[in-house]
C-alpha cells in the first residue's frame, strides 16, 4: 500500500513536471507586451502606489502605449493612447467584453448580477438591453426631468441658508444627487428622516461611500486567489457586513413597490413611476431570454442608487475647486450665464446647448479628473493579437484614459485647466472620440452616461449662476488642495470647503 502511494506520488510530481515546462514552454513563444519583469508571487504589485493610475502612468511613459504588468497570479495588460484604446474599445471590443472575479462583484452586486461585473453572455447582453431599451431610453431620461429640477431647485434653497458661512460642498453636493437618483429609482426620498424611515440619511450616505470604497480597493484575493480566504485587508469581511445593511433596505424598498402595485386594480392606470417598477414590471414578462430574479432586481438598484450618486457629486466638486483656483476662468462662466440666461430665473437642462462655455468646463474637468482614470477592467474572451502583441484568454485589460487625457500630442498644456481648448471643437465625452472617455467606450461603456451628464450639467450650471464662490478668509488660489484618493472614483482628498454668497433675487431661491 506504501509502495503504491509513494508510486503514485511520483507520477503526480512527474505530470506536473511536465505540465510547467509545457506551459513554460509556450509563454516563452509567446510575444508578450513590453513590461517590467514581475517578482514571484506579488508580480508587479510592488510598483504600484495608494494612486495606481499615477504608477501606471509614469511605468506607461517607459514602456510605450501597450504594455504588460503582472497583478499577482494575472497578466494585465495596460492601453495608454488614443490608438490603443481604440482598439481594445472598438476595433476588438467583441473580444474584450469579460470582467475578471472580484471579492466586490461577487459579495457586494449579489454575486455578479449588476451591469458592471456580470460576466459577459446572455444575461449581461439582457441586461444591456434593459439599460439601453427600458432605464436609460432618452424618452424616460426625458421623463425624469421634473424631478431633476426640483431637487436642484431644493439645492439652491439649502445653499441660501448657508449664505456668507463655510460650507462642506460635498455634503450638499451628495444629499442633492442622492435626493435626484434615490426619486427616478425608487419613487421617493427614502432617506428622508420619518416614523417609517428603514435608514437614516446619513447612515445611508455612509453605506454608498462603503460600498465605493469597497469597489474600488485592489484587493490581495482578486490578485492571488489562493490568499483570498485570509482576507489579509478586512475587506470582505467589510463587503458581507455591508451586503447585509443594503440587502434589508433594499428588500424593504421591493415590498412596498409589489404592495402599491398589488393595491392597484388596473394595471394600465399604475404604469411605471420609478425603475424599480420598471424592473418589477420585467421579472414578470416571461418573454425575457433569462428571468430577472429578486436579487437582480437589487443589484440592479444598488448599482444606480450608488454609482449615479457619486459620479455627479466627484464631478461638480472637482469642477468648482478647478475654477476657484482660476478666478478669470469663473468670470468668464459668470458672463456667459448673465448674457444667455439673465438673473430672472435657473438655467433648464433645453438651456445646455446654448452654453458652450459651460459644456466646456465640464469636458475639462471630465479630462483633467476622469471619473474611472483606468476605466472598469475587462478580460480576454479568446486568445489574440494587438499590435503584433500576444494578449492570451484571460488576460486583464485596464485602459489608461488618465494617460490619454495628459497626452501633450494631443493637448496644449495638458497639465493645466483651460476650458478654451474645446471651444469649437467637435469632441463630446459619448464614447465617440478616443482622446477623452470619462464613461468608457463600446459595448461595456456606462449605459447611464446621458442621464449623469443631464445632472452634473444642470447642477454646475445653477451653482455658477445662482452664487459667488470664495474660499475661506486668507486662502487664495494657490493654496486650495487638489490632492486625490483612489477608489471606484477619483475623488477629492480633502473635500472643498468654500463660501456661497447669493448672486440672484431672494425670490428665485424660494425667500422674500
Amino acid at each position: 500500500m506504501e509502495i503504491t502511494s509513494t508510486w503514485f506520488a511520483y507520477l503526480a510530481i512527474v505530470v506536473l513536471f511536465c505540465f510547467f515546462l509545457t506551459n513554460l514552454r509556450r509563454k516563452k513563444h509567446l510575444n508578450l507586451p513590453p513590461g517590467p519583469k514581475p517578482w514571484p508571487i506579488i508580480g508587479n504589485l510592488n510598483l504600484i502606489g495608494p494612486l495606481p493610475h499615477r504608477s501606471i502612468h509614469q511605468l506607461s511613459k517607459k514602456y510605450g502605449p501597450i504594455m504588460q504588468l503582472k497583478f499577482g497570479s494575472f497578466p494585465v495588460v495596460i492601453a495608454s493612447s488614443v490608438e490603443m484604446a481604440k482598439i481594445f474599445l472598438k476595433t476588438m471590443d467583441a473580444n474584450f467584453t469579460g470582467r475578471p472575479k472580484t471579492a466586490a462583484g461577487k459579495y457586494t452586486t449579489y454575486n455578479y448580477s449588476d451591469i458592471a461585473w456580470a460576466p459577459y453572455g446572455p444575461y449581461w447582453r439582457q441586461a444591456r438591453k434593459i439599460c439601453l431599451m427600458e432605464l436609460f431610453s432618452m424618452k424616460r431620461v426625458e421623463s425624469y426631468e421634473y424631478i431633476r429640477a426640483e431637487e436642484i431647485k431644493s439645492l439652491m434653497a439649502e445653499l441660501y441658508k448657508t449664505a456668507g458661512k463655510p460650507i462642506v460642498l460635498k455634503d450638499y453636493l451628495s444629499s442633492a444627487g442622492l435626493n435626484v437618483i434615490s426619486r427616478m429609482v425608487l419613487g421617493k426620498r427614502y432617506t428622508d428622516e420619518s416614523e417609517n424611515s428603514i435608514v437614516s440619511a446619513q447612515e445611508f450616505k455612509k453605506m454608498v461611500n462603503e460600498w465605493l470604497l469597497l469597489n474600488g480597493v485592489i484587493t490581495i484575493g482578486d490578485n492571488i486567489p489562493w490568499l483570498e480566504f485570509l482576507d489579509l485587508q478586512g475587506y470582505i469581511k467589510r463587503m458581507k457586513v455591508l451586503s447585509k445593511k443594503f440587502d434589508r433596505f433594499l428588500e424593504h424598498v421591493l415590498d412596498e413597490h409589489i404592495a402599491r402595485r398589488k393595491q392597484s386594480s388596473n394595471k394600465e392606470d399604475y404604469g411605471s413611476k420609478d425603475m424599480v417598477d420598471v424592473l418589477l414590471e420585467l421579472a414578470d414578462d416571461p418573454n425575457l431570454e433569462i428571468k430577472l430574479e429578486r436579487n437582480g432586481v437589487k443589484a440592479f438598484t444598488l448599482d444606480f442608487l450608488a454609482a449615479g450618486t457619486e459620479s455627479s457629486t466627484v464631478i461638480v466638486e472637482w469642477a468648482i475647486s478647478e475654477l476657484l483656483k482660476k478666478p478669470q476662468i469663473f468670470n468668464n462662466a459668470i458672463e456667459e450665464l448673465d448674457r444667455v440666461i439673465s438673473k430672472n430665473r435657473w438655467v433648464e437642462e433645453k438651456d445646455m446647448s446654448n452654453l458652450p462655455y459651460i459644456e466646456a468646463i465640464i469636458k475639462e474637468t471630465l479630462r483633467m479628473h476622469p471619473i474611472a482614470p483606468l476605466l472598469v477592467p475587462r478580460t480576454a474572451l479568446q486568445n489574440c493579437q494587438v499590435a503584433g502583441y500576444d494578449i492570451p484568454k484571460g488576460t486583464r485589460v485596464l485602459v489608461s484614459t488618465w494617460t490619454i487625457s495628459r497626452d501633450p500630442a494631443l493637448w496644449e498644456n495638458p497639465d493645466e485647466f483651460w476650458p478654451e481648448r474645446f471651444i469649437g471643437k467637435a469632441i463630446d465625452v459619448k464614447g465617440q472620440n478616443f482622446e477623452l472617455l470619462p464613461f468608457g467606450s463600446g459595448r461595456r461603456m456606462c449605459p447611464a452616461t446621458n442621464m449623469g451628464l443631464k445632472v452634473i450639467q444642470a447642477t454646475l450650471a445653477n451653482l455658477l449662476h445662482g452664487y459667488n464662490w470664495r474660499l475661506l478668509g486668507g486662502l487664495g488660489p494657490e493654496d486650495l488642495e487638489m490632492e486625490e484618493i483612489f477608489g471606484l472614483s477619483t475623488s477629492k482628498k480633502i473635500p472643498l470647503e468654500a463660501i456661497a454668497e447669493p448672486r440672484l433675487s431672494p425670490n428665485l431661491y424660494g425667500f422674500q
